[in-house]
């Protein structure tokens, strides 16, 4: 018994070991394309894996003096704490309001926000561009950060989140005499941290990925993020995948970094939320 529970758990093993090199395949051959020539990184031949003509690391160098990247880094990061700081302060607080107090149109005002979840977001570009244009904020930081600064999914996850915590705890809150502010802030919203930090994960990974409204509302190379600069690379006729692989590797490394530091938050807020990626 103990044998065949031992050489299952050895396939296990080596079925989810495979799928994980299976899933590493994209980032190898993204680093090894960086260092191919143009000539061997459009070759169709299936074993032309390594550079046969060298590494050739100035495909880095080339990138980063070509494209101003401290310049995407900082307008990137800047994306992702900002959206992280308002969908977490807004989704928090309507979370609460909707998850445990009572007031007329509650029900028709959360039905609208499931509404909101249901309609892509794409529907949404026009007149969030209209507002941004009025306010004369294009090409700006705010600009970025507008459609993050209420979220409908932090919304419904923190309401959830309120809604799993006992009722006792508001009663003893109040019998010793804190008001609704005071319950929401010291006894509720510390209990729903490993939501929160489910929702700023989520945030932070939907902001870097964002392509298409960075595209839009900051045509300013000054103002621009990572995801637009790599689309801008494209050619019309030609690309040179090398430089645009250098380009990718090193767009990814504020996440890596990120991840590396929050490792833990990560892995306990996405198994606590139940939710994936």
């Amino acid at each position: 018994m103990e044998s065949k529970y031992r050489a299952k758990s050895i396939l296990v093993h080596v079925i989810l070991i495979i799928f994980s090199l299976i899933m590493l395949v994209p980032f190898a051959w993204m680093i090894l394309t960086a260092l191919k020539t143009n000539q061997e990184s459009i070759s169709v031949n299936p074993f032309y894996v390594l550079p046969h003509n060298g590494w050739h690391w100035e495909n880095f160098a080339t990138v980063w003096k070509s494209y101003n990247f401290i310049i995407l880094y900082k307008n990137t990061l800047l994306l992702i704490f900002f959206r992280v700081v308002c969908a977490c302060l807004t989704a928090t607080m309507a979370g609460y309001a909707f998850g445990r107090l009572k007031f007329p149109g509650k029900n028709f005002m959360f039905t609208l926000v499931l509404v909101q979840m249901m309609i892509p977001s794409q529907i949404f570009i026009i007149p969030q561009y209209l507002m941004v244009s009025k306010m004369g904020m294009l090409n700006t930081t705010f600009g970025l950060v507008f459609p993050g600064l209420v979220t409908a999914f932090g919304t419904y996850l923190l309401k959830t989140g309120y809604e799993g915590l006992p009722k006792d705890l508001e009663e003893a809150a109040g019998i010793d005499g804190c008001n609704i502010g005071q319950k929401f802030l010291r006894i509720m919203m510390p209990l729903t941290q490993s939501s929160m930090v489910a929702l700023g994960i989520f945030t932070a990974v939907f902001a870097f990925k964002d392509l298409m409204w960075p595209m839009i509302v900051c045509t300013n190379a000054e103002t621009t993020t990572l995801s637009a600069g790599l689309a801008k690379m494209q050619g019309q006729y030609g690309s040179e995948y090398p430089t645009m692989m250098a380009a990718a590797t090193l767009a990814i490394l504020p996440m890596v970094i990120i991840y590396v530091i929050f490792q833990k938050q990560f892995v306990e807020g996405i198994a606590t939320s139940g939710g994936k990626l």
